[in-house]
């Protein structure tokens, strides 16, 4: 066991179930699946290198909260924790100095099981000392046990911008009311006494901002009602905004990315008119463009920066296995990747913080059948020494392998995907899971090892996953192709790539099933509607099923932003009935499993229901899980288990696989 591993464990900060990690998983040839490994929470969900080396930050999943766990680096001692108890959880930390952290909280909010941000944020030294809420609503009532500091009680949600590098003391962070469509401030936080200063407030609402190597805030990008997108610039902290980009302007949204050192070059990854995003380099003085560094497929998906600024350098690409591409190829940071990426060969790469003065750096390695390990690399040596593994349950030799995948539309549109097929299986002729995502604009599925299509394959499934049009990392065409397309084009690509397995030999056609999550689940829904004798089942988890109703009820339309989003891009809502899968119930004539949360807020449990009550009006056989208190996506370890042991039921039923392992403790909350 390694030494980090260790250290967590002897905090007393694991739940009981992850510390039985290196218990075995479904064995070669066993007749059931270990459900149990896919449910079980990390070992960590974040862990940073502090700004000297002298420290690990990690934040740790314990049950019903997160907590955040902070070791010397040298002997693993433990140097201080925070927690706030039962239903709160760390999001996200960031080093701020050598010996202060910042904090941002999600939380269970009455019956809603999934943590949500709540925007707030706390501030606690490397060694467990100072401990203090800076911004957020529980300010208000001072019920964290902390002596008043001066600081401003208001509702807000913040969130950090900038941690300001060269200043230990400040933080640049975005501040928004607690309303739909709000205007955001920008604010320097003192990440002491807490002391905010105003710096600017965007001239758009729901602004992102972006600083500049100096920390002064130059680019707002943001939406209003309308939900069209504008970028503002100024060229100093003096100077007052200017428009710069609009989507009006349908030449596509520049975002920012960086600057140059000495801040008047900008750098943006920038949107085309026909393939690709772009990587541009904006002279902010003579207004003139250069192009820097385009994929032929792939939009630039992760920027890499030189250390300890805004200076960007290079790019992934995450089409199939991520890959690195440097504008600037005598950058040190090149230098670096081509080394690591040469130890690690096969593996994909990605240094995830390092010390300032750039000795030693934390390493994220994953690949397709492993959920990853962190090496701790120290650059003089070349020598990297493991911390620990995310999962270390899982072993790679037996968990399932994923290939990217390429075909061709109907209307000749380029298509990428994933497949995965089960480990030592010859990859023809099997059972095929067809996963659509969800979102479904702007989501791209990706290489890594994936919790649902390896629980699939170690039920004998091979499992496809295609980036329809509409998905995101493709390009501004790419995604604007499923515009409207709900029931329309997105459909026809699944149905396409399902017949490309077929012809390929891979697909059993007899033995093949939809299965997806929330725009997954209609599209799972859809697609037996509308093909209804290419598929054997359908399954749809946390799904959206009466498209007219999604005007009507959810988060979604709820802001002004909302509306208008879901008219653009989904269509108003009386085109909506022939492609609603409530409203083609008589159409299927497959079983049918439906799982949805009484407190999801963006597919309402009422979707399920009512596809449940046509389904049934129709003779479809149809199955439900229904939990009160889940929201858009099951969070309980208890209830995603018993989702999963009744998926790998139903599939069994239609396709032949195996089935979940006996359940040995009953899951509750059921309604």
């Amino acid at each position: 066991m390694n030494h980090l591993r260790c250290a967590l464990l002897l905090a007393g900060v694991l739940t009981a179930a992850a510390t039985s990690a290196f218990a075995a998983t479904e064995s070669a040839g066993a007749a059931t699946v270990d459900v149990d490994a896919f449910v079980k929470a990390d070992t960590f969900s974040d862990i940073k290198l502090s700004p000297t080396g002298e420290f690990y930050a990690a934040s740790v999943p314990m049950g019903d909260e997160t907590g955040l766990v902070i070791f010397t680096r040298t002997d693993m001692k433990m140097a201080g924790s925070f927690r706030l108890g039962k239903n709160n959880h760390v999001a996200d930390f960031d080093w701020v100095s050598p010996t202060r952290l910042l904090i941002s909280m999600a939380q269970k909010l009455g019956s809603r099981d999934e943590p949500i941000p709540t925007g707030e944020i706390y501030a606690i030294n490397a060694n467990g000392t100072g401990v203090d809420v800076l911004v957020g609503y529980r300010l208000q009532v001072n019920n964290t046990g902390t002596r008043i500091q001066p600081k401003k009680v208001e509702a807000v949600a913040a969130y950090l911008v900038d941690d300001l590098p060269s200043d230990d003391k400040r933080v640049v962070i975005s501040v928004q009311q607690f309303s739909a469509d709000a205007y955001t401030r920008a604010e320097h936080l003192d990440v002491f006494s807490g002391r905010r200063n105003a710096i600017t407030i965007a001239p758009v609402r729901n602004a992102d901002y972006y600083t500049d190597n100096a920390g002064v805030v130059r680019f707002a990008l943001g939406y209003g009602t309308d939900y069209v997108r504008k970028l503002f610039y100024r060229g100093n902290d003096k100077a007052d905004w200017e428009l710069l980009r609009s989507d009006d302007d349908d030449e596509g949204m520049d975002i920012p990315i960086g600057f140059s050192a000495d801040n008047v070059t900008a750098y943006f990854r920038s949107e085309q008119a026909h393939g690709p995003d772009a990587i541009v380099a904006y002279d902010t003085v003579a207004k003139t463009r250069k192009e820097l560094l385009r994929d032929k497929v792939a939009d630039p998906a992760r920027i890499i920066y030189k250390l300890r600024s805004h200076v960007p350098v290079g790019v992934f690409y995450y089409d199939g296995k991520p890959r690195t591409e440097f504008f600037d190829k005598t950058s040190p940071e090149a230098r670096q990747y081509r080394s690591l990426e040469a130890a690690f060969a096969g593996d994909a790469v990605r240094i995830t913080s390092q010390t300032d003065d750039g000795k030693l750096a934390l390493v994220q390695v994953w690949n397709d059948r492993n959920p990853g390990d962190v090496y701790l690399f120290d650059n003089e040596s070349k020598h990297a020494a493991h911390a620990v593994s995310r999962r270390a349950w899982f072993d790679p030799a037996k968990t399932a392998p994923v290939r990217a995948i390429t075909l061709k539309a109907r209307d000749g549109l380029s298509l990428s995907g994933l497949l995965t097929t089960p480990n030592g299986s010859s990859g023809k002729s099997l059972p095929l899971v067809v996963m659509p995502h969800g979102g479904p604009f702007e989501i791209q599925d990706m290489w890594h090892f994936d919790d649902d299509p390896q629980l699939l394959a170690a039920a004998g499934y091979a499992v496809l996953q295609l980036n329809f049009r509409g998905s995101g990392g493709y390009g501004r065409a790419f995604l604007h192709a499923g515009k409207r397309e709900w029931g329309g084009k997105m459909q026809d690509d699944l149905t396409d790539a399902t017949r490309w397995a077929i012809e390929q030999g891979i697909a059993d056609p007899s033995r093949i099933c939809l299965y997806g999550a929330s725009y997954g689940g209609y599209a799972s829904l859809m697609g037996v509607a509308k093909e209804p004798t290419l598929y054997k089942c359908a399954a749809g988890y946390v799904g959206v099923y009466d498209l007219p109703m999604m005007h009507t009820t959810g988060d979604v339309q709820k802001r002004g932003s909302g509306e208008s989003y879901l008219r653009s891009w989904l269509g108003p809502p009386e085109t909506l009935d022939k492609v609603s899968p409530t409203r083609l119930a008589d159409r299927i004539k497959v079983p049918v499993f439906l799982a949805a949360g009484g407190e999801d807020q963006r597919a309402p449990q009422a979707h399920s229901e009512k596809m449940e009550k046509a389904l049934r009006q129709a003779g479809v056989p149809v199955e439900t899980l229904y939990y009160k208190t889940e929201g858009h996506g099951f969070y309980e370890e208890a209830h995603k288990r018993e989702f999963y042991s009744r998926l790998l039921a139903f599939l069994s039923r239609s396709l032949g696989g195996k089935t979940a392992a006996p359940v040995k403790v009953e899951a509750a909350g059921k309604k």
